[in-house]
């Protein structure tokens, strides 16, 4: 709420000065010019877009009701009194200080929602890319193509190895990769998600495979920066080396 009316409070300001007639006062000071009014607009647009990109909402809006966005900007800008009074609220269709409370309860059902989109979107490409044949799979489920062995020992779990990947969501999403990078990404085996711990156990030194990692092995309900709940990921592997942890054993 608090963040609410911040914003509010800077859209009024901004707003101030065209709410108000002259009432036949002249005064030797301009008001801001039209530049400076499309200005201040465009950035209460960037500011409003900010709070909504924040909160997951679609980039063109299309789950929205613009003219219920309008309406409540009108009403606030009518509503008088103090707006920092618990009864500036009561003017409303909905007491602003609700807001907390209903957008939880809306994004929560947009989330699960999506998780049981990607959950059954992501079963019916795994069922179908196996079907192609050039696929395998492991007991766990990760699906896989090699495209080559590599040399050496298979890659350990406490294994420092460095390597050149893409990743993308069955959409065809690309959200990581190095591919082109001057240099790989190092990193140890058994300190990333489990489907790439397990694939990489597929490979030695100089292997390349194609993995098809299904939720429960990558980020599953949860999901992660820029990767919703329970997508099935694709990543593109190329390991470039390995570096093997010696056993101090005799």
């Amino acid at each position: 709420m608090k963040t609410t009316r911040i914003f509010a409070a800077i859209l009024v300001t901004a707003l101030a000065m065209s709410c108000k007639s002259n009432n036949g006062v002249k005064v030797d000071v301009e008001l801001p010019s039209s530049a400076e009014v499309d200005s201040v607009s465009y950035l209460i647009g960037v500011n409003f877009g900010s709070f909504l990109k924040g909160n997951s909402f679609c980039g063109d809006l299309s789950e929205l009701n613009m003219s219920q966005i309008k309406k409540g900007m009108q009403d606030f800008l009518k509503a008088e009194g103090n707006m920092y009074s618990p009864e500036f609220g009561e003017q409303f269709k909905i007491n602003p200080d609700q807001m907390g409370r209903i957008l939880n309860g809306y994004l929560g059902k947009k989330n699960e929602y999506k998780a049981a989109y990607n959950k059954a979107a992501g079963e019916k490409f795994l069922a179908e890319n196996l079907a192609k044949g050039e696929v395998d799979t492991t007991a766990t489920g990760l699906q896989y193509i090699i495209h080559e062995e590599g040399e050496g020992a298979r890659v350990q779990p406490t294994d420092t190895v460095w390597v050149y990947y893409s990743g993308k969501t069955i959409d065809g999403n690309e959200f990581d990769g190095n591919m082109g990078a001057e240099e790989p990404t190092r990193f140890v085996a058994n300190r990333v998600i489990k489907g790439w711990t397990e694939g990489l156990g597929l490979l030695g030194d100089g292997g390349k495979a194609t993995f098809y990692i299904p939720s429960d092995l990558a980020y599953g309900e949860r999901g992660n920066r820029g990767i919703e709940p329970n997508s099935v990921l694709i990543f593109d592997v190329e390991v470039v080396r390995v570096g093997r942890v010696v056993s101090d054993e005799k």
